[in-house]
């Protein structure tokens, strides 16, 4: 029986980074459209190949919300199994400020607006919510979670592997 090569063997989950962004008592949100339905999510997207995680959270918030932000916090990985195909997602998310906004930043398809919603107003349109992570990282946050970034390695730092 032939074996099969170990790069089709090893299960890989999905990489994306979510920011938690707040001002005041307001966290920065997308509307954007999922398979036909209007959703809510933090500014999020998928690890690009060779793309560092705190790289790929500054560029997706600005992708998604015309916002420049600084990372300031890692609040922690958190696994979501999708239950519609049953894929796991490998959640980074961080906390960060916002800078500055470009209003002039065309947004990534699918995004309809960003908008400034508090924890109450977010909880009340759960059923619109990506996923639960939503919440959840925005609990975490509120709770005092907050993790050093260097607490996330950078590739090539840790030498051979």
């Amino acid at each position: 029986m032939a074996q099969q090569p170990l790069a089709e063997s090893v299960w890989r989950p999905r990489v994306t980074v979510a920011a938690v962004v707040a001002r005041g008592d307001r966290f920065l949100m997308v509307e954007e459209t999922i398979r036909g339905a209007l959703c809510l999510n933090q500014p999020a997207g998928h690890l690009e190949s060779g793309e560092e995680i705190v790289d790929a959270l500054v560029r997706e918030t600005r992708e998604e919300t015309g916002w420049q932000v600084l990372p300031r916090h890692f609040i922690g990985v958190m696994p979501w199994l999708n239950p519609r195909h049953g894929d796991v997602t490998l959640r980074f998310a961080f906390a960060a400020e916002a800078l500055r906004h470009d209003a002039s930043q065309p947004l990534d398809a699918g995004i309809v607006r960003a908008l400034w919603m508090t924890r109450a107003e977010i909880a009340a349109q759960s059923p619109r919510l990506r996923t639960s992570l939503v919440l959840s990282s925005i609990d975490a946050w509120l709770g005092g979670q907050r993790l050093p970034l260097a607490t996330i390695g950078r590739l090539g730092a840790t030498g051979r592997g």
